[in-house]
């Protein structure tokens, strides 16, 4: 099956063609879940919910506007932050109370990417949120500050906060 049959077939909520998106595309879409929160179980739950999501406003997409995987993961990152502030684990520094510190990218980059992905998930919920839409996820500081209600100011504090923490940590484990 094309995706381009699915996509008409889930229109028309055809089951067949909802299961070929869905078995094409979860894996890929827990992994964005798991980004954003640090249980299996909560994570596969906002899969789902974004699938449900996804295939209730099925009629929206429009291919023209991108591709349907970028459109279903946007769809599973708002599941995520709904979560979030739902949960109160949303957490923001206020742009007043943030300190500019400097950060080492390529102490970053030179770690393999389930480490990383280890030590993101060890951040607190506001470091990694931002670091997730921003470093992951591609989403620019305007994007971040619009979706969690916060100023850009704040958006680019806590990347950098972000950053910062995972480098002491590197750091001071000596994981490279």
């Amino acid at each position: 099956m094309t995706e381009q049959k699915a996509i008409d077939g889930c229109k028309r909520e055809d089951r067949i063609s909802q299961k070929y998106l869905f078995d094409t595309y979860s894996d890929g879409m827990l992994m964005v879940c798991l980004r954003y929160v640090k249980s299996l179980p909560d994570a596969e739950e906002l899969m789902l919910n974004g699938f449900y999501s996804f295939f209730k406003s099925i009629d929206k997409f429009n291919a023209a506007q991108g591709s349907i995987g970028g459109w279903l993961k946007k769809i599973m990152v708002n599941e995520c932050l709904m979560h979030l502030r739902k949960k109160g684990g949303l957490k923001i520094v206020d742009e007043g109370h943030a300190t500019e510190v400097s950060s080492d990218d390529g102490l970053l980059a030179r770690m393999n990417a389930q480490s990383l992905f280890k030590l993101i998930m060890e951040l607190p919920a506001g470091y990694r949120t931002v670091f997730n839409m921003y470093a992951v996820e591609g989403y620019s500081h305007k994007e971040i500050a619009d979706a969690l209600g916060i100023a850009e100011g704040t958006s680019k504090s806590q990347l950098n906060k972000a950053r910062t923490m995972l480098q002491k940590v590197i750091k001071e484990n000596s994981l490279l």
